[in-house]
């Protein structure tokens, strides 16, 4: 897509922005916000204001809105100010972090593994998973805003199921984060997974485009290679260039 274009989906129909429209509408979300100091200032460049449009189908009331609930939380929840000595207990198993490998288009990938879960405190698993994401943002490229999601379900079955933690998961992620997600990869999920995807958006509303696929069955002719390196071994990956997530098991994805 250009980038002087944007679409929107509005009533199962693509309205296209120009960079102009784009710019237009990201001032009129900061004359609605109003002045800002510090970290909101610092916070709310046309980047960011973009990504929150973006979320809203470049809907300015909608998004201005979102923004200042994030804005609010940022100011009392302050995620840039957790330090690594608050949240390392969290980290002892690994269930999350940032690996030492981007993907093809150089965005970070957080690898993810909920069978680690080593705590029982929503608070602080929140807190960790707050953390994570900062960091990531914080070593995104110049010219990327977006990242990756590994998540390993290696182990995992219902016991490591917490509705009260994935709610607020959730939240965090779709209202506090939106459009930093670009593919989220689901390494060999349980099979108790299906019947969660039959209604994709409930889960990532953000990618409003995205769908999701349980094989490599699909005949799409716009597919591509995605690839990472995980240690000694390569994953492959089949990504559309929709960024449509594809699930499959270890026995397909490996090789040595």
């Amino acid at each position: 897509m250009s980038a002087n274009l944007s679409k929107s989906a509005s009533n199962g129909r693509e309205k296209v922005f120009t960079y102009v429209e784009q710019q237009e509408k990201i001032d009129e979300v900061r004359r609605l916000i109003g002045p800002l100091t510090g970290n909101s200032a610092f916070y709310c460049s046309d980047a960011s204001i973009a990504r929150y449009l973006r979320a809203r189908n470049w809907n300015v009331m909608k998004a201005t809105k979102m923004l200042k609930e994030t804005l609010k939380w940022r100011h009392e929840y302050k995620p840039e100010k957790i330090c690594w000595e608050e949240v390392a207990h969290e980290a002892e198993t690994g269930k999350i972090y940032r690996s030492n490998f981007t993907d093809k288009h150089g965005r970070p990938v957080l690898v993810m593994r909920p069978a680690c879960q080593n705590t029982k405190s929503t608070k602080g698993q929140i807190r960790y998973l707050v953390y994570c994401m900062e960091n990531a943002i914080l070593n995104l490229p110049m010219d990327q805003e977006q990242m990756v999601w590994l998540i390993d379900f290696k182990g995992f079955n219902m016991s490591h199921i917490s509705v009260k933690v994935t709610k607020e998961t959730a939240n965090v992620l779709q209202n506090r984060y939106p459009e930093r997600l670009g593919v989220a990869i689901l390494y060999n999920p349980p099979k108790f997974f299906e019947s969660f995807w039959t209604s994709p958006r409930a889960w990532f509303q953000q990618l409003s485009s995205t769908l999701a696929s349980w094989g490599f069955n699909n005949s799409r002719a716009d597919s591509s290679l995605f690839v990472l390196k995980l240690g000694s071994q390569l994953l492959y990956v089949l990504i559309y260039v929709v960024d449509i997530i594809i699930v499959g098991t270890s026995s397909t994805l490996i090789c040595g």
